[in-house]
């Protein structure tokens, strides 16, 4: 079964829609939901890395989520309809419309968030995997440094042009922006509202994996996030925070934790 985002939008509660992107059939285990990065979609980061195609393989059903600004989503320029605590509800109103009382989550770097902002209050989500994330989530000063991050990520999102953007740190994110010709303005408005305040991950209930890159330095300790979270484990494959996602460890580590019954 394929459904076309096209045919599958679904509001949130301020009425902004989120697309969303279906693979397969229901199976014995639960299906995996999956949430981006930040300027990325889903179909960039788990149908271009082969991660669907895996879950696939393994007889999983998916469902995938362009968050509010990205990929076939509706893309207000407000920054007060963004923030990830708006996009973890958003993908909750996901599971109510399609009715699934039990789902496994992945997210990936704004996606992590997401999915770990959910995982703390939904007791459906059976399993969680946290890629692309690390130390800074909960470091003294990580918050801090990571609105530092953004708001230079908003600027870059509103240079002129790219030649404009001097800085090596986000230069890669408006390239990328570019090239998938993406709303910036609604993207720069996502990174103008981000989500901030301390979450209580010792409230995960569900079995994580903290997955990082061996060279990412948003997600460096990997450790000592695993370590805010009950009985979390931690995987690190190769590459940095672009490539990490496309090696095959990535996909299959994943893919293995997700596939455990319990």
């Amino acid at each position: 079964m394929t459904v076309s985002t096209a045919a599958l939008r679904v509001p949130g509660a301020d009425g902004v829609a989120v697309a969303v992107h279906r693979w397969g059939e229901p199976g014995p285990l639960p299906p995996v939901y999956l949430q981006h990065g930040f300027v990325a979609d889903t179909r960039l980061n788990w149908v271009g890395t082969g991660t669907v195609a895996v879950l696939l393989s393994a007889g999983r059903e998916v469902v995938g989520v362009d968050a509010r600004g990205h990929g076939r989503s509706d893309k207000p320029h407000d920054p007060a309809a963004y923030g990830e605590l708006r996009m973890a509800d958003d993908l909750r109103r996901v599971a109510d419309a399609l009715g699934h009382d039990s789902f496994d989550l992945a997210g990936y770097s704004m996606g992590a968030t997401v999915a770990m902002l959910t995982a703390v209050t939904d007791r459906r989500v059976r399993r969680l995997v946290v890629g692309g994330s690390g130390a800074a989530f909960v470091e003294p000063g990580g918050a801090e440094r990571h609105a530092v991050l953004m708001s230079r990520l908003a600027a870059a999102l509103e240079a002129d042009d790219v030649s404009d953007v001097r800085d090596p740190t986000t230069v890669a994110f408006r390239r990328l922006a570019d090239a998938l010709d993406a709303d910036r303005r609604a993207l720069a408005a996502h990174a103008r509202a981000f989500h901030t305040r301390s979450a209580d991950l010792a409230a995960i209930t569900a079995p994580t994996l903290v997955l990082a890159g061996d060279a990412d330095p948003l997600a460096a300790r990997p450790e000592a996030l695993a370590a805010a979270i009950p009985g979390a484990r931690v995987t690190v494959v190769p590459g940095d925070h672009s490539t990490a996602l496309r090696t095959p460890a990535f996909a299959a580590a994943l893919v293995d934790f997700l596939g455990e019954a319990a």
